[in-house]
């Protein structure tokens, strides 16, 4: 691709954009069928690990919403979810495939929390079944996972919502913080820092499981399931970092490992990328998951007249020339879920269908690329990337 300028000027994405200054494509109203415009949407979830029974707490506090049915490899996981959903059992499916029998049966969605692996697969089985899509990120771990989510999501439109949930996006301080960016409050973009320093998580696994059964419980520490670190947690910043700067990056060039956390899995615990957009615009990008007493996740982006700083469950603000005092605390991660999940349901009960596949396929690309070229400790381009068309193989025997 050319080096063209950005939207400081020009806008400059490797797809036509479904969002401006972060607001969802919302697409023409389509004819809402007295079921869910008048009762109770009745909602699937797909994947009953901690992250499925958390999104699905919040549609049943926050929505008019029922699960009526459950997917997940695990009869252990599907019983405490049913009972704790209160879900008959003849909708509990199990097994890797049981998802094509939730999504056969009378559901109005399906809340996609599975390992992230399955999701290009289940998303695009959910949208031919007629089903809206509520999808957990990252929505895919490879450049073909990436490339099927945005056909899905292009398939979507006009008949279903498919919504990724990132939560930054969902929230008032963020996009605010993005639209004064957009209008010049920072000057033109020089350089970014960026970073997502977090602790260890918790192997899920019981003592004594079988291999391949411990390696899907413990999926987020597996580099194929998970598409390692870079792509499962840290796009949540890489995703702000392309929002502000209304692009994505032209190339790469990282490095990385696995030191301090070598006890379980493969996925590195951190990684250290630089990444060049238009313009000569260049991110300092990195990430760890073992620290212990320093946790912060930052977007800061420097520029000719000011400084967006802003922290994913922290402190959001401009500095400079025009300044914005923000807000000093913002409840990204619980109240950008809440929000992604009551606008879904909406969009459902209006018919003012939600989309933003390509700008979530978007910021996972960013993800890939930033793996691919620190896992080859060499340059990458968006291009490279692309043509690649990598395809994870995690070689499943269950």
């Amino acid at each position: 691709m050319s080096d063209s300028k950005p939207e400081w000027a020009p806008r400059r994405r490797f797809l036509e954009s479904s969002v401006a200054a972060g607001a969802l494509l919302v697409l023409e109203p389509k004819t809402v069928f007295g079921t869910q415009a008048n009762s109770a949407i009745e909602l699937g979830i797909i994947g009953c690990g901690g992250r499925g029974n958390w999104i699905g707490a919040h549609f049943v506090e926050f929505t008019h919403t029922r699960i009526v049915a459950l997917h997940d490899p695990f009869r252990d996981r599907l019983e405490a979810t049913a009972a704790k959903f209160k879900v008959d059992r003849s909708r509990l499916y199990g097994g890797l495939d049981g998802y094509k029998d939730l999504l056969a049966s009378r559901v109005d969605a399906v809340a996609i929390e599975s390992p992230p692996y399955f999701h290009p697969e289940q998303a695009a089985a959910a949208v031919a079944a007629g089903k809206h899509v509520f999808l957990a990120k990252p929505v895919a771990v490879d450049v073909a996972g990436c490339k099927s989510v945005l056909e899905t999501g292009e398939r979507a439109k006009g008949k279903v919502s498919f919504l990724v949930d990132f939560q930054t996006r969902a929230q008032a301080a963020f996009q605010e913080a993005a639209r004064r960016v957009h209008e010049g409050a920072i000057g033109a973009p020089v350089l970014g820092h960026v970073f997502y320093h977090t602790g260890r998580l918790r192997p899920q696994a019981p003592p004594g499981a079988p291999a391949e059964e411990a390696r899907l419980r413990n999926w987020v520490f597996d580099k194929v399931l998970s598409g390692d670190i870079i792509v499962e947690q840290n796009i949540h910043v890489l995703d702000v970092a392309n929002w502000y700067l209304r692009a994505h990056p032209l190339r790469a060039f990282g490095t990385g490992g696995r030191k301090a956390r070598v006890d379980v899995g493969d996925c590195w615990d951190h990684f250290v990328v630089t990444y060049w957009y238009a313009d000569d615009v260049r991110v300092d990008f990195s990430s760890a998951q073992f620290t212990k007493g320093f946790h912060d996740m930052c977007i800061r982006i420097y520029g000719t007249a000011g400084t967006v700083d802003s922290h994913y469950g922290g402190s959001v603000r401009i500095t400079g020339d025009h300044p914005w005092p923000g807000v000093e605390k913002d409840d990204t991660f619980r109240e950008g879920a809440i929000a992604n999940v009551k606008n879904f349901i909406e969009s459902i009960r209006t018919g003012r269908l939600l989309n933003n596949a390509a700008d979530s396929v978007q910021s996972n690309l960013t993800a890939v690329l930033g793996r691919m070229a620190a896992y080859g400790e060499r340059v990458v381009s968006w291009d490279e990337m692309l043509r690649s068309n990598e395809k994870l193989d995690a070689k499943l025997r269950l």
